[in-house]
């Protein structure tokens, strides 16, 4: 065991408790150390820069220089490293945290569990292979090609050469053996063995090389890249806890089983498919057996019945007198969505449906907004405007969101806040990595509708090199059998130079251009006329992508796909074969050699996703291609980046599964004990320029019994105010700090012995565990023991009393630090 440095011995709680009647308080206000004060501190009397109300008298010179001094003095010192650190760490969302007792932790995080396993079920594709009820991620050795990058789990990072028949050491017969290459060597291990140990090494960014290669010789910085992961993805599971728990605290009635639902179900003109019937089941009993919120996804392709579910969850919510809104990313979505809604509505005059979109005029828009602050509106759709501050609901019940990836990063995070309070369902084809992860982790429900109506046959998908031959005879062929055709390019600028061309190989075929940033009545009126079937070839932006409804339209033309998204390519794919005849999808690139790894991956992936039902692969396919994106705020690249995203996944799935187990056990503020004999004195410059000492010292002692976040507080405005403090007030303070940090996690008592620390805790071993791995300081990990309940550290020397405080506030200050990665309760 390493050590450290040393501490001293103690006898009271932290700070004495101050009274008026308290004799102690005056040792804190005796003269003996000003000499100290003003040797370290001249300038602060004449701080000019932090005080409010009465300033000392000061020259002008003096206090010119006070702020330089207080800026490098507050950079440096540990108590502001430690309020910046708990703010990085630990987030926003830490301070307004609710409170749970334990018990009440215990059943939901049975809830949890239960959850998880639902969402583990959801899991499609061939990993379905369960090792202890977690999910493997594992790769086949034989489904690799010769320079893959593989993850050993014990080894680490290499390069995959091949399969080759060798003779083992214990045997004579040769037996297949897999060749890795690593940094300073090649490894050969059976392929037996090798399934156990293997994982595919894909990167959530654009270069799908690993930084380094591992060492067979040093498999010390591999454990640690390991740890790191480890300990990033027990933080983001807490993260995702609290959320959950947070949404199951809200409670609202469950809505009332009506009649009225069976008969508005019955109007629906086809026979659900098994899929369908069950995701009806799932948002009927999430809104009238449940009283926390719903916060559902819904997967299925496009035509696969997905808007059906979300009227019926509509009637429900609207018949119980509350508003629904719609929410689309395209106007031409939402004006879609409007017409389906209104036409099956129609039955019910008393159910008000309206619009809100770029559209309309100022006059209409401002009465369509007080029918909804009224409560006059009872369906509103629309798209991102309808999230604007200027939009009062009455009150509001529900919230549909369809291709949620199609948002902005701050729509979405105001879509986040309404799920708190209202039920939300989100429609999706190809949802984005993030969601689809909050899906498969069990903290988001998710039903999949998988299963194609019986009318739709799959869309023929052609992949080639662009040539104008190929694109004249696809588009020949729909016309000629009376179809209409979607031409699609990833920008604006290219759309004429293909109306001209097509002008000429079509001179008599009514063509026109979409895109939006064309005027809103322009957009609008050709959309209409396509769908009216007068234009027969509509050349467009991806502005069509997402649930755009036109059953003679059964071809797709989409030019430099390559610059396209996985997840878009599908959706596009998926505005064709909405009838019962056979639709074909031509997906042109440029030159192959002039794409990059990841485009010619996203292209073998669609080529590989071609029957119907497989956006939820598809979706998965994506994030191992460009990884979860933004996960609450916080860029995962890097921690995904350390192991690759196949053992990243194996090991959130075992930390899921494991956690209750990574639990603290806060203990009240006032039962910690710090046996450490140091009361320090205040110099009596500073007594005096605070304007009420006693009264100060007693509300830093109510701030640190309150919370970490009160006592930074305490602090900051103590410094705004007075300046940098003395030295003999720092130690003050760093008692404060050390009290409510032990009691934040879980230790009882602090005390010295010689060269020993000692700290009685309640924390499990492995909670200590995953606090140590997390820390940075190779000095306090290595001087840390954990036996029988107490934590020791043995020291190289006996430490001066104050060193020794110093020496435990940085201790703790590191294990506070993981707090965000553990449940606190």
């Amino acid at each position: 065991m390493g050590s450290l440095h040393p501490v001293p011995q103690v006898c009271t709680p932290l700070l004495l408790k101050f009274s008026s009647s308290s004799p102690s308080i005056w040792t804190l206000f005796t003269v003996n150390r000003s000499f100290l004060y003003k040797q370290r501190y001249p300038l602060l009397a004449t701080m000019a820069v932090y005080t409010q109300g009465r300033l000392p008298v000061s020259s002008p010179n003096t206090h010119k220089l006070a702020p330089k001094r207080e800026k490098m003095e507050l950079e440096t010192d540990a108590i502001s490293i430690l309020h910046e650190k708990i703010r990085r760490d630990h987030g926003k969302r830490e301070a307004t945290r609710p409170g749970m007792d334990s018990q009440e932790a215990d059943m939901y995080i049975q809830l949890v569990k239960e959850q998880q396993q639902r969402g583990l079920q959801k899991l499609k594709g061939d990993r379905e292979c369960k090792e202890g009820g977690v999910f493997s991620y594992k790769v086949d050795p034989y489904t690799l090609r010769s320079g893959d990058y593989v993850v050993h789990k014990k080894v680490g990072v290499g390069r995959f050469v091949g399969i080759k028949f060798d003779v083992s050491r214990t045997s004579t017969e040769p037996i297949e053996f897999v060749f890795i290459e690593y940094a300073d060597g090649m490894a050969k291990l059976p392929v037996k063995q090798a399934t156990r140990m293997l994982y595919r090494y894909n990167l959530p960014n654009e270069t799908k090389k690993p930084r380094t290669l591992s060492k067979l010789s040093d498999t010390s910085a591999w454990e640690r890249r390991k740890t790191k992961g480890k300990v990033a993805i027990q933080k983001m599971v807490v993260d995702l806890m609290e959320l959950y728990l947070h949404r199951l605290k809200q409670k609202r009635p469950p809505y009332p089983r009506s009649p009225a639902m069976a008969e508005f179900a019955s109007q629906f003109p086809y026979e659900p498919t098994p899929d369908q019937k069950q995701a009806f089941i799932d948002v009927e009993k999430d809104l009238t057996d449940r009283e926390t919120p719903m916060d559902r996804l819904i997967c299925g392709d496009v035509g696969f019945g997905k808007t059906e579910v979300a009227l019926r969850a509509i009637f429900c919510v609207v018949s119980a007198g509350k508003q629904a809104m719609v929410l689309a990313p395209t106007i031409v979505l939402a004006k879609q969505h409007f017409d389906v809604i209104s036409e099956r509505f129609s039955k019910y005059p008393s159910i008000k449906v309206g619009l809100l979109s770029r559209f309309q005029g100022k006059a209409e828009k401002e009465e369509h907004l007080n029918m909804i602050k009224k409560g006059d509106l009872d369906i509103i759709v629309g798209t991102h405007s309808l999230l604007g501050n200027r939009v009062v609901y009455n009150n509001l019940g529900l919230l549909v969101v369809d291709e949620e990836q199609r948002f902005g990063v701050k729509q979405k995070e105001k879509i986040a806040s309404f799920k708190t309070s209202v039920d939300v369902l989100t429609l999706s084809a190809t949802p984005i990595p993030r969601t689809l992860y909050l899906a498969l982790t069990g903290f988001r429900d998710a039903s999949l509708i998988s299963t194609p109506p019986p009318e739709r046959v799959p869309i023929k998908t052609h992949l080639s090199a662009f040539g104008k031959e190929k694109v004249i005879a696809a588009i020949r062929y729909e016309l000629d059998r009376g179809g209409q055709v979607f031409y699609v390019l990833p920008r604006i600028k290219g759309l004429e130079e293909v109306m001209d061309f097509l002008k000429q190989s079509f001179p008599d075929v009514d063509i026109a251009i979409a895109h939006g940033k064309q005027y809103s009545k322009q957009l609008e009126e050709t959309m209409e006329k396509f769908a009216q079937g007068e234009i027969k070839i509509l050349i467009c932006t991806n502005i069509v992508e997402s649930g755009l409804d036109i059953q003679n339209a059964n071809t797709i033309i989409i030019q430099d796909v390559q610059q396209f998204g996985l997840a878009q390519l599908y959706q596009l794919r998926g505005r064709v074969g909405r009838a019962d005849r056979e639709a074909y999808a031509y997906l042109f690139y440029p030159d192959k050699s002039l794409l990059s790894d990841q485009a010619l991956e996203r292209l073998a992936a669609l080529e590989e996703c071609r029957e119907l039902g497989q956006g939820f692969q598809l979706a998965e396919r994506d994030m191992g291609i460009r990884g979860f994106g933004t996960i609450f705020g916080e860029q995962q690249t890097g921690d995904v980046g350390n192991v690759g995203i196949d053992l990243f996944f194996e090991m959130l799935f075992e930390s899921l599964s494991k956690v209750e187990e990574h639990r603290v056990v806060s203990v009240p503020y006032q039962s910690v004990e710090i046996d450490i004999n140091i009361n320090p004195h205040l110099p009596s410059e500073y007594i005096n320029y605070l304007e009420n000492p006693m009264e100060i010292i007693n509300d830093a002692e109510k701030a640190a019994e309150k919370d970490i976040w009160s006592l930074m507080q305490f602090t900051e405005n103590l410094r705004r105010q007075y300046g940098k403090e003395p030295y003999s007030m720092e130690i003050l303070l760093k008692k404060l700090y050390v009290r409510r940090m032990a009691a934040d996690l879980g230790i009882s008592r602090i005390y010295a012995s010689g060269k020993m620390v000692g700290m009685e805790t309640r924390m499990s071993k492995r909670v200590f565990k995953l606090m140590t791995d997390s820390m940075i300081s190779d000095v306090h990990r290595n001087s840390l023991i954990f036996e029988g309940g107490q934590i020791r550290a043995e020291l190289l020397l006996e430490l001066p009393r104050e060193q020794l405080l110093n020496w435990i506030f940085q201790c703790l200050a590191e294990l506070h630090a993981s707090l965000p990665a553990l449940i606190k309760y």
